[in-house]
């Protein structure tokens, strides 16, 4: 057998480990500034319904610019799905031990995820739980938040979350499901739209059931506690974009 040359082992995977870095750094660095066109969820849901046309669903993506978006919707998602989104950078460590020690206690696993990690999943990868996802998710969310200020990536996820089966954006769903600007939209139906984000397609938010309706409430109670001055620090934070 021949010798593997080591040095040349060593200088492809050199060569190897800077491509990979520059192909994952360039887009979230250039989606700092530009509004992305659509998102890898939505790409896999087109994809899927032109291999099984049977299953095709229209998606409606609307982008809305941050100062479009009723400051309510911001904090409703912050209350619902990722309470210390401006103290962590970008993963919430006191969550994860609870989503933990939960699945040690009773064999569930609650989510832990936070916004910057639903962003980085969302835009750059595809559905499922692997490690080699996990892990993809973990360096794309590093890098959003070296590169992103939180305005920006909270303003990214309002619009590349889905809040309804289809239904991209904070401005396709509050046209949907409120005949409104997201601009316009109020307190309880900021609520409402966040209640649907961890199940958007079980969910729904023009025929809630009673356990969305009770979450709702709930968020609605949180962005409360938070208070309507949660949100002024990405006002200076987020300014040079």
């Amino acid at each position: 057998m021949p010798r593997v040359n080591a040095r040349r082992v060593v200088r492809l995977v050199a060569v190897a480990a800077v491509v990979f870095v520059a192909a994952t750094l360039l887009p979230v660095v250039m989606l700092r500034w530009v509004d992305p066109p659509t998102s890898a969820f939505m790409l896999e849901r087109r994809a899927a319904g032109v291999m099984f046309p049977s299953r095709r669903v229209p998606i409606v993506y609307q982008w809305t610019d941050w100062n479009a978006i009723a400051p309510s919707m911001g904090l409703a998602a912050i209350a619902a799905e990722d309470q210390n989104f401006l103290a962590h950078a970008g993963f919430d460590y006191e969550s994860i031990r609870k989503a933990m020690e939960q699945k040690r206690r009773r064999g569930g696993m609650r989510g832990a995820s936070t916004i910057t990690q639903q962003v980085a999943k969302n835009l750059f990868l595809w559905p499922g739980r692997n490690f080699a996802r996990k892990g993809l998710e973990a360096w794309f969310t590093v890098l959003i938040e070296l590169a992103w200020p939180k305005q920006r990536i909270l303003e990214v996820y309002l619009n590349v979350a889905e809040f309804g089966d289809g239904v991209y954006g904070v401005g396709a769903a509050s046209r949907r499901y409120f005949d409104k600007k997201p601009s316009r939209l109020t307190r309880h139906e900021s609520a409402l739209l966040a209640a649907v984000l961890p199940s958007p397609r079980r969910f729904h938010v023009d025929r809630p059931t009673t356990y969305v309706q009770r979450r709702s409430w709930w968020i609605e109670r949180q962005m409360a506690h938070l208070g309507s001055g949660h949100l002024a620090v990405l006002d200076t934070r987020g300014r040079g974009r």
